[in-house]
């Protein structure tokens, strides 16, 4: 039951306003992404935080399917507080949905990239912001095509361990490819596109420019945020960031980890850096909870997300 005289909690489906904080304890309350109150309804939405718990296309350990659930569940600690560092209240600015998952048949495969392309375009077509959570990054691929629908070639700024951009056919379902896709179907324009935290080589860069994890710490979290302005320059871009970008020792929860790859410090300090790169969505992907430790993996994957929708809010309350 309520306590007189104090807000009621359960925010995520008793919010009587799409903006403004909740008083939810942290430990307690339905969980949705910051505590946003899940609806389908985008009338009047700026941004809708979509879950895809997809992990059929993974190449090494599985799990991420549980991702949007671990993300969500970390995400409570933010609420409530004022948003560091961006000095604003940005469920003021914003009126943010948790859209909540996609559903889709894992007996059938080929159907899915399909369900993620249409359930994103409902969320582009009615004019809201769209971030997504997963969930193996094969998902970004079909979120990329619903955005360059509507905006053109988009420049892609991937934060990753993995080019992505091994031999594809096309037809395949996999994490590893889809930018070798994004590039041959013109969804992303490479000579736009940049890739920060590379620790891995594959056959071809396809043309993207690359700022591999030594160069990410020999350089700075300031000057890889300047080279990724300058490489994307006024083109509309999406934000992948698969967690694995960040070394083992801050995200242990993903399939494919990677030594050597940033901290979370860096890795947030370079996206505070990008408020002047024309964003049109974003997602965070491959966190795997059963990999995990103390939730650090979904709590730096969250605080990403937070990061990102920090900088949609600033630039809105800018234009």
């Amino acid at each position: 039951m309520d306590i007189p005289g104090k807000p009621p909690i359960d925010h995520a489906f008793r919010a009587s306003d799409l903006k403004g904080g909740a008083a939810d304890p942290t430990y307690a309350g339905v969980l949705s992404f910051m505590r946003r109150r899940y609806s389908r309804d985008l009338t009047g939405v700026d941004l809708a935080v979509l879950g895809i718990p997809l992990d059929v296309t993974v190449t090494n350990r599985p799990g991420a399917r549980f991702g949007p659930q671990a993300i969500r569940r970390a995400s409570a600690i933010f609420d409530g507080d004022p948003q560091y560092p961006f000095g604003i209240d940005i469920f003021g600015e914003l009126a943010v949905v948790d859209y909540g998952d996609i559903a889709f048949d894992l007996h059938d495969p080929a159907t899915i990239p399909g369900a993620i392309e249409a359930e994103a375009r409902t969320i582009l077509d009615a004019g809201a912001h769209l971030f997504a959570i997963g969930g193996d990054h094969f998902g970004t691929w079909p979120l990329l095509k619903a955005h360059a629908e509507k905006h053109g070639p988009l420049a892609l700024v991937q934060f990753d361990a993995h080019q992505d951009t091994w031999p594809d056919d096309g037809k395949k379902l996999s994490h590893g490819s889809f930018v070798t896709r994004a590039v041959r179907e013109g969804v992303i324009d490479a000579t736009r596109s940049i890739q920060i935290g590379i620790r891995t080589q594959a056959p071809d860069t396809c043309g993207l420019e690359i700022v591999d994890g030594y160069s990410v710490h020999r350089l700075g979290p300031d000057a890889v945020a300047e080279r990724i302005r300058q490489r994307v320059g006024p083109a509309p871009a999406y934000m992948t960031f698969d967690i694995d970008c960040l070394d083992p020792a801050f995200a242990p929860g993903t399939g494919t980890p990677v030594a050597g790859g940033l901290s979370s410090a860096q890795a947030l300090m370079i996206l505070t850096g990008l408020g002047e790169v024309n964003f049109v969505g974003g997602d965070v992907v491959e966190v795997s909870p059963p990999y995990d430790h103390s939730d650090i993996t979904a709590i730096a994957a969250s605080t990403v997300a937070q990061h990102y929708i920090g900088l949609y809010a600033k630039w809105k309350k800018a234009a």
